[in-house]
């Protein structure tokens, strides 16, 4: 068997075609521009290498958290307009000023420190009911001092709000969405860019599409209410071990499990250090991974750096396992864990590869 030096352990497969084509489904469902999240390093997926696929959509730009992240992209080559959706920090604003990012304003104070150093366009956010950051829609104080700057502010461009769960809940999404056009209607004038739409509220329609809409776990191959993404990444390790253990010997830290029967186990080379969540939401529930085309369970604790597979059929070492992205969806192995798509992409620790097809 040869293996390629970058799948000697855990890699993650990401297929860019798939990601363009589920950007492509929002921008299609929605019938708005898109700007693509790509926060967390692309969810995790390798930001630049995601943001370079997606120029075959033509996004107006791309969000970010930090201001670290939107450098990243300058430094790739990536020139169009950069969202850092972090509230600014005014000592922070040499760097935007140096990268060209815009800054997402959420109170007065910082929109002040921003117009009056600088012409250049920012985004303002509101708070319709998220309570995370941006002015209130209810705090009328606070929106009087907004308004009062934004009258003078050349580069006002854009204003969003967050929806807090447009997935499951439409009542409070149609509450957000009337406090935002409330807030519009009190503000001077309305800027070229209005947005609010996630994933979730963008595949819904034009409703809450605004000028644009910020895409971001659909893109990368989780679920978003009831639409069903094309899989983008495939978390997969190489079987490092096999063993025969007899009736009653335990397996992992602990000795949590413990054979009914004799036993072959697969010891896989990928752990909580790589992005598989050390144990399930509940107790006794079973967690699986693809082997050879088959589900098997999981043995026992997830460790650091390896975990260990109940096989019934003949397995060597070198042969693959899929975490997910296969037989098992990112989405059932994130709720089999307790957790959520975002958080299992996220979590894919700087030691796997990530592995890149249809770079096109």
């Amino acid at each position: 068997m040869t293996i390629s030096p970058d799948t000697t352990r855990a890699w993650v497969d990401i297929d860019l075609t798939a990601l363009v084509a589920n950007a492509r489904q929002v921008a299609a469902v929605s019938g708005s521009r898109l700007l693509p999240m790509v926060k967390a390093n692309g969810y995790g997926l390798g930001a630049v290498e995601v943001a370079r696929a997606l120029e075959r959509v033509d996004p107006w730009g791309y969000g970010v958290a930090t201001v670290e992240e939107g450098e990243a992209l300058r430094s790739a080559g990536i020139t169009r307009a950069v969202v850092v959706f972090t509230p600014l920090m005014p000592e922070w604003m040499p760097r935007y000023l140096e990268l060209d990012l815009r800054p997402s304003l959420g109170d007065p104070q910082a929109l002040h420190a921003w117009v009056s150093r600088t012409d250049r366009p920012f985004h303002v956010e509101i708070d319709s009911g998220m309570s995370r950051a941006g002015v209130r829609w209810d705090d009328r104080p606070a929106l009087e001092a907004l308004r009062a700057v934004l009258v003078r502010a050349p580069g006002w461009e854009g204003v969003f709000t967050h929806f807090l769960n447009a997935e499951t809940d439409p009542s409070a999404t149609a509450q957000q969405w009337s406090r935002f056009q409330q807030t519009l209607e009190f503000l001077p004038h309305r800027p070229p860019l209005v947005h609010a739409a996630n994933s979730a509220a963008a595949l819904q329609g034009r409703g809450y599409a605004g000028d644009l809409v910020r895409p971001g776990i659909y893109l990368y191959g989780g679920s978003a209410g009831p639409a069903t993404p094309k899989p983008v990444a495939a978390l997969r390790a190489r079987v490092v071990a096999v063993r025969r253990i007899a009736e009653d010997s335990t397996v992992g830290y602990g000795g949590a499990w413990r054979a009914s029967r004799e036993t072959v186990i697969a010891t896989l080379s990928v752990g909580y250090a790589d992005g598989f969540p050390r144990s399930a939401a509940t107790p006794g529930a079973q967690r699986v991974v693809e082997l050879r085309g088959k589900l098997v369970p999981i043995a026992g604790r997830v460790t650091m750096d390896l975990c260990m597979a109940v096989v019934d059929q003949p397995v060597a070492v070198g042969e693959v396992a899929t975490v997910y992205g296969g037989l098992v969806t990112l989405d059932q192995q994130a709720e089999i864990a307790g957790s959520i798509s975002y958080e299992l992409l996220t979590r894919l620790g700087p030691r796997v590869t990530r592995r890149y097809a249809g770079r096109g």
